[in-house]
């Protein structure tokens, strides 16, 4: 986790077999959009479909650390200095969904951006097993890079047409809790929210922290949204993290939605709860307004 140089330069990356980035079809495969195949077949007739109507969106790269990342990015055809919102994958990359994330955010005035946070190691897109995408990308993903790669994203958007004095993120899943990690590392940020983010994850040299251990350090309101019945989030300890914050003094807020299992915002999956997640929707947007962004 310390130098991570040797793979972060276009030239090294062709040389190391862990990393299957091939950037051209990659770019292309962003820009036509679709469900990763670790999620197929998707639930269509539940499926948001937000269209680009007033919308400026397109793929793009934003260099960091010698690394070209692609991001998907959504605005209003019109205008300037947006609200800037960071937009967080889930472990099956920026995907369609995470995509029509940015495009509503873009239909509400903001500019949403979603950088690919695992491309260095390759296009989880492209691969059907959930235990694979684990094993050969997500577990050599270091939450260090991550804020690295998030802080680059942010000085993206100031260079086009985003408003980083309103400067909020959110994230689904692993993205869920790196939106807690980046709200106590980016004094910038105005609010977050996390969408059912693990808060009691074991120590790695990839990721050093839980949530839990930096409740004290975040400054930033979160709003952080679960599912009494997911089966990989305990509900004792999303209410060990809402009580850490009320003991640090935080703003942040928890939300536990009965019945609602882990991916209830995932329309896409049969685990998508409408209720829930159009309450969170409604959540989200005022929590944003209220704070800040």
């Amino acid at each position: 986790m310390n130098d991570r140089s040797d793979f972060e330069s276009p030239e090294m990356n062709s040389l190391l077999p862990h990393v299957r980035f091939d950037r051209r079809s990659f770019l292309a495969s962003m820009a036509a959009g679709g469900f990763a195949l670790a999620v197929q077949p998707v639930m269509g007739q539940t499926v948001i479909k937000t269209d680009t109507e007033g919308l400026d969106v397109g793929v793009v790269e934003i260099p960091s650390d010698g690394f070209d990342m692609p991001a998907y990015y959504a605005r209003p055809k019109s205008g300037d200095k947006f609200a800037t919102v960071l937009v967080i994958q889930e472990i099956f990359g920026v995907h369609e969904h995470i995509q029509d994330i940015c495009r509503r955010l873009a239909k509400k005035g903001y500019l949403a951006v979603a950088s690919s946070l695992h491309a260095r190691f390759g296009d989880e897109t492209k691969i059907s097993s959930i235990a694979e995408i684990m094993s050969t990308i997500v577990s050599k993903v270091a939450d260090e890079q991550v804020m690295r790669d998030l802080d680059n994203t942010v000085a993206w958007a100031a260079k086009n047409k985003g408003n980083i004095d309103k400067l909020g993120v959110t994230g689904f899943c692993w993205g869920g809790r790196q939106t807690w990690l980046y709200a106590a590392h980016q004094p910038k940020l105005k609010a977050a929210v996390a969408w059912y983010g693990p808060v009691n994850t074991p120590s790695t040299p990839m990721t050093p922290q839980a949530v839990k251990d930096i409740a004290t350090r975040i400054t930033v309101p979160v709003l952080g949204m679960y599912g009494e019945a997911d089966s990989g989030i305990k509900v004792a300890d999303v209410e060990a993290l809402r009580a850490a914050l009320k003991a640090a003094g935080s703003k942040s807020e928890i939300v536990i939605y009965p019945g609602a299992q882990h991916g209830f915002n995932a329309d896409y999956r049969p685990s998508y709860n409408k209720d829930a997640a159009e309450d969170g929707w409604k959540r989200l947007l005022a929590w944003f307004a209220a704070n800040g962004v």
